[in-house]
């Protein structure tokens, strides 16, 4: 087995189920059917999807069929991944809406002519309920409850709907409508992923290899990166907002990032990271990450411009490089910004903070504030602006 594969596949990855059997299929020098799965339950993709999308462009890169996956038909149910409560179905509008929007993201990264684009609705929506009720009786109760989430509302006296239980059926289905060899997924996914394994051996067909990916987490540096919890950096995000989001991550973060996003290789990252230990300034290494990332998707003429806009507000004395950074604790419904200004102290009171607000002279990440009734969601990471002086790093934390 080729070690360079071997060590590109291994790179980023959280773990290989069972590693050995994917060397073995390797080493057979067949293309393999390598499929990712997306619920299109928001119009955009963001940089987490990526981590999952770039793992499928490395096998795509190696000659292997990369199948990305729609699951229109599963986004109707809703993932009950690491939800707390029974999850809102989408109306099969919002999906349709969604699942276009992805077709049109996703080959910023894979390649077009390579990708074969399913939906799952191709073959769930032709199941019969006879064929329905045969899937389910493939599984018990007691094997759906060991999913953690499932265990955790059962015996916290939560209510699972019926619905529930079939999503990680379907999803296991999927792998055996498409005989896919590899399925690639989040750690959160390994359950569902596993599923796919059983299915596909009750079918008759040779069970897939799990690829699991670590799950990217969002700009407050705590909470995964999820468009819900205003945490994100959207792939269709305009080159300056996307360079303004990047370069707000924590220097700790930051090399996180270059883990699971960044195509330098390990050698030069590791390079990069002995110099900020010994001395070198990190925000130099947090300019280069975001401008590989805003190349990687907008081009490398909007990635300098881009940089030139963020020198013009920072190193040229519109806002300081050392700002001071305060945590606090959003409402159910969000952070007003005129309470946010007063209690961080920008502001002696919502009065004042409306004032400025209406002349103007209230900024978030350089971007002038005109709407005086926003509310800031947790989950957010933003450099505040208060005159020309007044400037505040506010994590706005979930309750």
């Amino acid at each position: 087995m080729d070690q360079q594969v071997v060590e590109l596949i291994r790179r980023g990855t959280e773990e290989i189920l069972p590693e050995q059997e994917l060397w073995e299929r390797l080493a057979q020098k067949k293309p393999l059917r390598v499929k990712a799965g997306f619920d299109p339950t928001a119009p955009d993709l963001h940089l987490g999807h990526t981590v999952l999308l770039n793992k499928l462009k490395q096998f795509q890169d190696l000659g292997h069929e990369a199948i990305f996956l729609i699951g229109d038909f599963t986004g109707m149910i809703g993932d009950p991944t690491g939800k707390s409560v029974t999850r809102k179905p989408l109306t099969r509008d919002e999906v349709i809406e969604n699942a276009k929007t992805y077709e049109e993201q996703i080959f910023k990264v894979l390649d077009p002519a390579k990708t074969l684009v399913m939906f799952n609705s191709s073959w769930m929506s032709a199941m019969s309920p006879v064929e329905l009720i045969q899937l389910a009786a493939k599984q018990t109760v007691a094997r759906m409850l060991e999913r953690d989430d499932f265990n955790k509302r059962y015996k916290g006296g939560q209510p699972i709907a019926i619905h529930e239980f079939l999503y990680p059926l379907i999803q296991g289905y999927d792998s055996v409508a498409l005989r896919a060899d590899v399925e690639l997924g989040g750690t959160d996914q390994k359950f569902n992923l596993l599923m796919g394994r059983q299915l596909q051996e009750a079918h008759g067909q040779k069970p897939q290899v799990v690829v699991t990916m670590p799950l990217l987490e969002g700009l407050d540096g705590v909470n995964k990166m999820s468009k819900s919890l205003g945490n994100y950096v959207a792939i269709a995000d305009a080159p300056g907002e996307m360079f303004g989001k990047l370069m707000s991550i924590s220097d700790v973060l930051m090399w996180r990032y270059y883990e699971l996003l960044s195509f330098s290789t390990t050698q030069q990252i590791a390079a990069w990271r002995k110099a900020c230990d010994e001395g070198a300034n990190p925000r130099d290494a947090k300019v280069r990450l975001a401008q590989e990332i805003v190349e990687r998707f907008h081009g490398a003429a909007a990635a300098a411009d881009a940089l030139a806009e963020f020198e013009a507000r920072f190193k040229q004395g519109l806002m300081p490089e050392q700002i001071e950074e305060v945590t606090v604790v959003a409402p159910v419904d969000g952070y007003a910004l005129v309470n946010l200004l007063k209690d961080a102290g920008l502001t002696a009171s919502t009065s004042e903070a409306i004032r400025m607000i209406n002349q103007g002279a209230v900024r978030i990440d350089g971007e002038r504030v005109e709407d005086a009734k926003l509310r800031l969601a947790g989950g957010s990471r933003h450099v505040y602006q208060v005159g020309k002086r007044k400037f505040l790093k506010i994590v706005v934390e979930s309750t």
